[in-house]
């Protein structure tokens, strides 16, 4: 029980920098671009900003390790605000995603950079960098699931008809039913997987013709 216990607040300490930086990259990419498409929202109630604090829900962060289903603080929005209601949605729905990968592209520039400096790296900074890119790369794809609330459902909703929209809407009530199945089955596992390594094979390819 104790090695247990042990393992897991190692897996605590050396997640919890990738935990919050996705978190917090991916709530302020939604704030940033709402705000920049004319909804203020998200300003008006201090979300224009990386302090994690801002985005991190504690609770949302414990679920995230115990039972790898967890989230942050939601950035909410006011698509009326938006000149093209739709289309602005869709944007800022993409951009939380989208950060993600970026963040994760960057720590992987930099742990290749660090690489080939021949930096000394110990065992658990390794472990650390590692899974500040890997939590990145699993919250955009997690993320673009077509799932009410996930952003995926956000995106597929505008582009559907307004009737196919209205119908997928009223899907929103099961929404935590279909996350409990996916998580507890190995659904996501064919989902996860794949995508990961298409990623990475997309990061390797990029990087080997930057550096």
């Amino acid at each position: 029980m104790f090695d247990d216990i042990g393992g897991f607040l190692m897996h605590l300490i050396a997640g919890l920098p990738g935990i919050v930086i996705a978190m917090t990259v991916h709530e302020y990419a939604h704030a940033r671009v709402a705000d920049a498409l004319g909804d203020y929202t998200p300003r008006m109630q201090g979300r224009l900003t990386l302090n994690p604090f801002a985005h991190v829900d504690p609770v949302g962060l414990l679920m995230l390790f115990i039972v790898h289903f967890g989230w942050a603080k939601p950035v909410q929005i006011n698509p009326m605000n938006f000149s093209n209601p739709r289309r602005d949605d869709i944007l800022v729905s993409f951009a939380g995603p989208a950060s993600n990968l970026i963040t994760a592209f960057i720590f992987a520039i930099i742990f290749v950079l660090l690489a080939k400096m021949h930096v000394p790296f110990t065992k658990g900074a390794l472990v650390v960098l590692n899974l500040i890119i890997i939590y990145n790369i699993n919250f955009a794809i997690f993320n673009m699931l077509p799932i009410p609330p996930l952003d995926g459902s956000h995106i597929l909703k505008q582009l559907l008809p307004y009737d196919l929209a209205r119908q997928f809407e009223s899907l929103e009530r099961y929404s935590f039913i279909f996350l409990i199945i996916i998580i507890a089955t190995p659904v996501l596992s064919y989902v996860f997987i794949p995508l990961q390594r298409f990623i990475y094979g997309i990061f390797k390819g990029i990087i080997g013709i930057l550096i």
